[in-house]
């Protein structure tokens, strides 16, 4: 096991009925700026409920904060903290607007061009107002962990950026918020949940044993919903056992003291940020074929992954059968909730390669993955193994 520091400072309020917590999780003398995406949480009843356990509190609010966020539209909320003297944000949506608030709360503190922000990976982040966050999307695991990615739309570029100034303070997590969430949604978290589960542990090994069981777990338990969780819509347990998996996936704990991928988020991330393809949807296309691509590399985490996530047996066929099987499997798991695999199935071709490899290129991603091999000659192939 490689050598690492945990610390993760995020308080969980789970469970339903929880949102009215707010009343004791927010200081009474904060100014709030409310975020929030469309208009689904007005519709659904979510402000009402926390405008109410706010109270006499001074609150404003800022919507629109779209799927990806963008600098543009955060620099938005950015003036209005400014402008109004707030010093508590609280994001009420999934992972975009608890990014986009993970942005602002930065921003509204940086002395320079705050897109510095993220072309720096958040190295420049020295200070941040305090932040929560009520979840109503599960799939990023941002509600408690300290990174976000956000897009500048004028150059098309999607960046990744984290500090441990950024962990929100709290986040309410309350399963029946996601009763009314479109079945696309939910197979986007799957998918997400899943995919990034996978860039922590689909590596090679580092005798890690709880990092490997509890991720298989994950993994398992992810595929063992799945048909439920887009089937039954107000089934509680599945849908908190959907949002519960989905902030373990990605709070930092099956990440300590193991080698991380990531390439296939890098790569996912300059097709969204060109084809405002969803980011889970993304995922689904280039992860196959990245472990195809990379198979030697993570031959033993491949063989592992097959046998106890999938039940490929050892005596099922040779090593190679084994793994084509598990990354079939894979590919199956995430056709199965209705997400295409392929860039065909987006209407995309040879000119996405092109777009995307010019885009890796601009922004520095010529050395990914867990062994920083995946150079711009390797992601073609993976690109193009994906058409």
């Amino acid at each position: 096991m490689q050598n690492f520091e945990f610390h993760n400072p995020t308080k969980i309020v789970f469970g339903a009925n929880t949102v009215a917590k707010l009343a004791k999780l927010v200081p009474e003398t904060a100014r709030v700026l409310i975020l929030f995406g469309g208009a689904s949480a007005e519709k659904t009843g979510t402000l009402a409920e926390v405008r109410a356990a706010l109270g006499g509190r001074v609150v404003q609010e800022f919507g629109g904060i779209e799927p990806n966020p963008s600098y543009e539209t955060l620099m938005g909320a950015v003036a209005k903290v400014r402008a109004e003297q707030l010093d508590f944000l609280l994001a009420v949506g999934g992972g975009s607007v608890i990014d986009g608030t993970k942005f602002v709360a930065a921003a509204a503190l940086y002395g320079g061009e705050p897109w510095e922000i993220a072309q720096s990976g958040g190295a420049k982040v020295k200070q941040a107002l305090p932040f929560g966050a009520v979840l109503t999307l599960p799939a990023t695991g941002s509600e408690m962990n300290n990174g976000a990615v956000v897009t500048l739309k004028a150059t098309h570029a999607k960046l990744p950026f984290r500090s441990a100034l950024l962990f929100p303070k709290f986040s309410v997590l309350d399963p029946s918020k996601t009763f009314t969430l479109p079945a696309k949604q939910i197979a986007n978290g799957l998918v997400d949940a899943f995919v990034h589960t996978v860039e922590q542990y689909l590596t090679y090994p580092v005798q890690a044993l709880a990092q490997d069981r509890f991720a298989e777990g994950l993994l398992q338990t992810l595929v063992e919903i799945a048909p439920q969780a887009l089937a039954a819509p107000d089934d509680y347990d599945t849908r908190a056992n959907l949002m519960w998996t989905a902030t373990l996936a990605l709070n930092g704990l099956i990440g300590a003291g193991v080698p991380q991928d990531w390439a296939t988020h890098m790569i996912g991330h300059e097709l969204t940020a060109l084809y405002d393809i969803d980011h889970a949807r993304t995922l689904a296309i280039v992860l196959p074929a990245l472990l195809n691509v990379q198979r030697e590399a993570k031959r033993a985490k491949l063989l592992q992954y097959g046998e106890r996530v999938w039940g490929i047996a050892k005596d099922s066929g040779s090593e190679e059968q084994r793994i084509d099987a598990a990354i079939a499997a894979t590919r199956n798991f995430f056709e199965s909730v209705g997400i295409a695999t392929r860039l065909s199935g987006y209407q995309l071709g040879q000119e996405a390669v092109e777009a995307v490899l010019a885009q890796l290129a601009e922004h520095g991603m010529t050395s990914l993955g867990e062994h920083r091999d995946i150079d711009l000659a390797r992601s073609r192939v993976i690109l193009e193994a994906a058409l």
